[in-house]
């Protein structure tokens, strides 16, 4: 019996017992390849040794010296290490346990440094469940249902999907600044506004990229009127796409960046980055947190940064991830209702219809099961659940990338298979009820 709060909703069955590389291994030892990477936190795979080493060594020497009453050589370690990968003119970093605390950091520290009160952020964005994350998110609305009023001053504007909206990067990316600017007009006005919060590449709406002309375009209207750009880099950063930060690949530069996910390989740390400057802006004593920092966590981070420049991470993300797309667009190919392959790096998107051209929750839904049944992890997203997501860790290889696609062909031909089966017995059943 379980005294689990019964509103957890898990996506799979399996009972975890181990992890090693790129696979998971249940109670009974059976492996599942693991492309959901823990929604993108084992960066370096499942309990690579030297992150391992790394926690255990400081378990040993010390488990929690709390960050604001102490500091601790993990610490002062990985605030350097952090600075060394992080955009330039972004020196100066603070720690939070979890990617929505970061968020609520990056508010505060957005609205002490301008002195203004509202916020902008954009149609599909994630950046978390507590309130202030939650009125920035408008991704799913199981995340804000039964949970206003949220908070106030968050304003929405449109993010350029290119693939809903059905239109090609220069005039998704037009109209979207175009309504920037009617809200500039309408709704927040520059003076009133203190940061754009934006993540380069969504998450949890279908793993849509933006585009340069529009992250440019953000860039330059902060430039003009004072306002903070912010990215939100906790799913897309730290290798993901392909670049050590999904920013990179807009050629923009940030004022603030929040990470956590990939950030420890699994241990639960988050940071935000700013300029001393700006960090300088905000109120003494405004940032802090009772376990964030924690030095076993510190551990981990500083093994995890280690491993992915030493063993060529990021790299081996790009190079893995034009594999993986090639393989996804084979396989959009060879069925009608997959519908787009989108992302960067090791972080793709699949969106999969129904037989109406509509997004299908449902048949993604029975491809992720059909998956798990077969030893392949994969979790959907999505407004209506219907992008399966490609999430294997960065030390993904072309063998582990072949593996997957073949389980998840496998997967593909079975939905096919009982579909036709059960359109000929709908088709079978009609013509016996119209000869009665």
């Amino acid at each position: 019996m379980s005294h689990l709060s019964p509103l957890l909703q898990q996506s799979s069955q399996i009972t975890a017992h181990r992890g090693q590389g790129s696979y998971l291994f249940d109670q009974n030892g059976k492996a599942y390849l693991d492309f959901t990477s823990g929604i993108g936190v084992t960066s370096t795979g499942h309990c690579h040794p030297r992150v391992v080493a790394a926690a255990q060594e400081q378990v040993g020497q010390l488990i929690h010296g709390q960050y604001t009453t102490v500091k601790h050589p993990k610490l002062m370690a990985l605030a350097d290490a952090l600075a060394e990968v992080l955009p330039d003119q972004i020196d100066s970093v603070a720690f939070s346990n979890s990617g929505s605390e970061s968020v609520e950091a990056a508010i505060r520290l957005a609205r002490h440094a301008t002195g203004r009160a509202n916020i902008v952020a954009f149609q599909g964005g994630f950046h978390g469940r507590t309130l202030g994350a939650a009125s920035l998110t408008t991704s799913v609305a199981k995340v804000r249902t039964g949970f206003h009023p949220m908070m106030a001053g968050v304003v929405i504007a449109p993010f350029p999907h290119c693939y809903r909206f059905g239109w090609d990067e220069e005039k998704t990316s037009e109209f979207c600044l175009n309504e920037l600017d009617q809200i500039f007009l309408g709704q927040s006005a520059p003076t009133d506004t203190a940061a754009l919060f934006i993540e380069p590449v969504q998450g949890e709406y279908g793993y849509y990229p933006a585009t340069q002309a529009f992250m440019q375009g953000l860039r330059e209207r902060c430039d003009q009127y004072g306002i903070l750009l912010v990215c939100d880099e906790i799913q897309a950063g730290f290798g993901r796409t392909g670049k050590f930060w999904s920013l990179e690949h807009f050629g923009v530069q940030p004022d603030i960046v929040i990470t956590a996910k990939g950030l420890a390989s699994g241990f639960p740390i988050s940071a935000i980055g700013a300029s001393e400057s700006l960090m300088a802006k905000a109120l003494p004593g405004s940032q802090g947190g009772t376990y964030g920092a924690n030095a076993v966590a510190c551990a981990a981070a500083l093994a995890t940064i280690a491993v992915i420049r030493e063993e060529g991470l990021v790299e081996n993300a790009q190079h893995q991830g034009i594999y993986l797309e090639q393989k996804l667009n084979a396989i959009q190919e060879r069925f009608s209702f997959v519908a787009d392959i989108r992302g960067l790096g090791l972080m793709r998107g699949m969106e999969i219809n129904d037989d109406l051209g509509k997004p299908s929750g449902a048949r993604a839904d029975l491809l992720v099961k059909a998956s798990e049944k077969r030893g392949l992890l994969l979790l959907r997203c999505g407004s209506h659940g219907q992008v399966v997501r490609w999430l294997p860790p960065l030390v993904v290889t072309e063998k582990e990338i072949d593996e997957a696609i073949a389980l998840f062909s496998d997967a593909l031909e079975e939905i096919e298979e009982v579909e036709e089966s059960q359109e000929r017995l709908w088709i079978r059943i009609t013509d016996d009820a119209d000869h009665s």
